[in-house]
């Protein structure tokens, strides 16, 4: 954001900044009191609301970034299993106020209109940060299947239809979102092979989203569907392990009865 401020003028994005953290913050701040009985920070909410505001353009209404992080904060706490929210809260607020403001997305948080070196803040802080929450084969995986599949298409003859996919800002934006939003681990796997079959399946679903219906919001809508296979893998493995535990039980009682 230091850098996008340099780029883009921190008077053209503080208003969209600021609206989508503080929403955020006054939503999540009363509802993790009553959760946890204590204050907290938010810090949740602040890095929702800070991607949030770094996708969507700069030009919207204070009031569009406000609204789509008192979504995603409520999609957090409505939408969940056991163990954790389903969705990305700042994905499912993005693709859910997308049809009812008709939002612009500029992704400017991938600072698509800086010089070469910010092109290499944005990849060497991605690295970090996927390697830090061990997601690195997540993103690998998500990027070559992704411009895999637009290298087919191009080459099968329509390289037209998906040059941007290559270009600014659409080829940082990628990048942005898989270092950034396909990496949150309440949402993402944790196992490297569940992170490489739930990267193709964003992948894919947001390569169909972009062929079939041009939506602007079609990486978003992978990693939508991507979290919907990671909650049901989760809850299946748990479902596993309860009933494991439950045939584990029958002979440990046999043995201390017949002592």
């Amino acid at each position: 954001m230091g850098v996008a401020a340099v780029i883009d003028g921190a008077r053209l994005i503080a208003p969209g900044l600021v609206s989508a953290v503080a929403a955020a913050v006054i939503v999540d701040l009363p509802i993790l009191r009553l959760r946890s009985g204590k204050w907290d920070v938010p810090s949740g909410a602040v890095l929702t609301g800070m991607l949030i505001a770094m996708v969507l353009s700069p030009h919207e209404p204070w009031y569009v970034p406000a609204s789509t992080s008192i979504v995603a904060i409520v999609s957090k706490y409505l939408v969940r299993t056991r163990s954790a929210n389903v969705f990305n809260p700042a994905a499912l607020g993005l693709v859910l106020t997308f049809y009812v403001f008709d939002t612009g997305q500029s992704w400017w948080g991938a600072l698509p209109e800086g010089p070469p070196l910010a092109f290499a803040a944005l990849l060497l802080t991605g690295i970090f940060i996927a390697d830090r929450v061990n997601k690195m084969p997540m993103v690998l995986a998500f990027l070559g299947a992704y411009f895999g599949l637009f290298t087919i298409t191009a080459f099968a003859g329509a390289p037209v239809h998906v040059v941007e996919i290559f270009r600014t800002p659409d080829a940082q934006a990628a990048l942005f979102f898989a270092f950034f939003i396909l990496t949150d681990p309440p949402t993402s796997p944790v196992r490297y092979g569940n992170q490489i079959v739930c990267a193709l399946i964003v992948a894919g679903v947001s390569f169909a989203v972009f062929e079939w219906v041009g939506a602007a919001h079609y990486l978003l809508a992978g990693v939508l569907a991507g979290n919907v296979w990671e909650a049901w893998s989760r809850t299946r493995i748990a479902r596993g392990r309860h009933r494991a535990g439950g045939k584990r039980a029958a002979p440990v009682s046999t043995v201390l009865i017949s002592s």
